[in-house]
């Protein structure tokens, strides 16, 4: 069993900062990669940004400049802050966490419940 969990999300007004936590538990050999997506309504789901173990990083062109993920490999944990919000940043955003299962070797991958994120003008 796998869980991810976000937290932080919440109501801002336009131009301030939030900071988002995900953490992932649970049976597993180890986290490959951690990502942050966001659904507005109507819209389907994007990236927003995505870093691997060893660092890499990529953001979606949106909030690059703007937003920043960072983490954490020893508490399985991955960050984001987000500066200089706007109110098309509003959205729900979900983690999700690619993990190399114990036994088998092979990467599934799992999502949180996602946060609320509303930025209001």
């Amino acid at each position: 069993q796998v869980q991810v969990v976000e937290s932080g999300g919440g109501l801002v007004q336009a131009g301030r900062s939030l900071r988002l936590s995900c953490a992932a538990s649970g049976t597993f050999r180890m986290v490959n990669s951690m990502g942050w997506y966001r659904q507005a309504p109507g819209k389907q789901r994007e990236l927003v940004a995505k870093i691997t173990r060893g660092g890499s990083t990529n953001y979606a062109d949106s909030v690059k400049g703007r937003f920043t993920i960072s983490k954490d490999n020893a508490k399985n944990t991955v960050y984001l802050q987000m500066n200089s919000l706007k109110p098309e940043d509003t959205a729900v955003y979900y983690c999700n966490a690619a993990v190399t299962d114990w036994r088998t070797t092979s990467e599934y991958a799992y999502w949180g419940q996602g946060t609320q994120v509303t930025v209001s003008s």
